[in-house]
């Protein structure tokens, strides 16, 4: 599963991305920065389920800190997207087949309205970031359409010759976006088409395609530069936005944090709410001023951001639970004896038969039963996964 970063240039995606990744990505004041995507790993966290238990945990596909598991997901942040992208403009088509497997997009903003459309500084609030955020959903729509209605009369004619399904004849045409037929199904029930696809007209399908959008490419927004500006204009953000999710965020603060711990300057975990400064004798005056700074961003808006817009993409909007596979039900350990080695993050209402498919194929495909550890309770194949659920797998060898 990959989030993907998204945006038009110079709105500071790979401060963004070094911050939540604190891997090395290209940092400049200058439109077009990043030209081909960064791969990276970042963390959401969960309180890890040893400290329920009294044991000391082994993690290998995770992470545990101070009683917290910080759980791996794959970020991509590509290249800055302009209007008019679909058609070619900037680096537009590049953009967009970047973000074909994108599961979830962070839409970041330049909420210091600094930058006008094409990324080019032209100074505070000299731009309204409002039309950021409408232009870059509509790039994203149009570039769907568009690959509908080049091929429309081919479709349109198959389905209505053969009376195969709308949605899998759709599904199969948008396969390569990630859009699967469920996504379509979806898509259909909210809009009001035509009984026939040959009726259909291009605004037709500009309506579905924004439904396909929102529903396989689901998107929250980063106001990102919030540090910039008062916190009145986050709060227009989150109202002009309307039933997207808006979070103020400072990516240049996260990777000063960051960085000043993996110094041993001050102690942070990613997604608190304060830091401890160890050793200010360490420390010049400047250096303990922009600290200072950053503390008052802290208190105002709890965290810089960074680690909340990761969190609110997995678990509210993608819906994912995270699960703990383990072959020992009373050690809670794997048959290296690692305890609680690793953690899964599975769509909501997945089974115990999705686990096993999701730890090794083969796991799957010789599934007997599970055990649920906590209430030793023997369950089947269909039985629906809770979060933080530690489970057994029992298979034919």
């Amino acid at each position: 599963m990959e989030i993907g970063l998204v945006g038009k240039p110079n709105v500071g995606k790979s401060t963004f991305f070094s911050a939540a990744t604190m891997a090395q990505a290209g940092i400049g004041n200058y439109p077009f920065t990043t030209r081909d995507p960064n791969r990276g790993v970042g963390y959401v966290r969960m309180k890890c389920p040893h400290t329920e238990f009294g044991v000391e945990c082994n993690p290998r596909n995770s992470l545990c800190i101070d009683g917290t598991r910080y759980i791996p997901v794959e970020i991509i942040d590509v290249a800055g997207l302009v209007p008019d992208a679909h058609t070619g403009r900037g680096l537009g088509n590049k953009f967009l087949d970047d973000l074909r497997q994108a599961r979830a997009l962070i839409h970041i903003v330049d909420a210091s309205g600094s930058t006008n459309e094409e990324g080019e500084v032209v100074g505070l609030k000299a731009h309204d970031p409002v039309q950021d955020i409408r232009f870059l959903e509509r790039e994203i729509t149009y570039w769907i359409k568009d690959l509908l209605f080049k091929d429309w009369r081919r479709l349109s004619r198959h389905v209505g010759l053969t009376g195969a399904k709308l949605e899998t004849v759709i599904g199969e045409k948008l396969a390569g976006l990630g859009i699967r037929e469920a996504h379509v199904h979806a898509a259909l029930r909210e809009v009001d088409m035509p009984e026939s696809m040959m009726d259909w007209s291009e605004e037709n399908l500009l309506e579905l395609s924004a439904a396909l959008q929102r529903i396989s490419k689901p998107m929250i927004i980063a106001a990102n530069k919030c540090d910039l500006v008062e916190e009145e204009e986050c709060e227009r953000l989150k109202k002009e936005a309307g039933s997207t999710t808006v979070i103020p965020v400072s990516a240049d603060y996260e990777l000063a944090l960051r960085r000043a711990a993996e110094h041993g300057l001050v102690k942070y975990k990613p997604g608190d709410s304060d830091f401890e400064i160890i050793d200010p004798s360490k420390m010049n005056q400047a250096q303990i001023h922009a600290l200072e700074k950053i503390r008052e961003f802290l208190a105002t808006h709890g965290s810089t951001g960074v680690q909340a817009c990761l969190e609110k993409e997995v678990y509210d909007v993608l819906d994912l639970i995270v699960v703990y596979p383990v072959e020992d039900e009373t050690h809670l350990t794997d048959h290296n004896g690692n305890v609680l080695p690793d953690a899964y993050l599975l769509p909501r209402g997945s089974t115990a038969r999705d686990l096993a498919y999701k730890v090794h194929t083969d796991l799957g495909d010789n599934f007997i039963r599970a055990v649920d550890v906590r209430t030793k309770r023997v369950v089947g194949a269909d039985h629906e996964l809770q979060n933080n659920d530690i489970v057994k797998i029992i298979s034919h060898r």
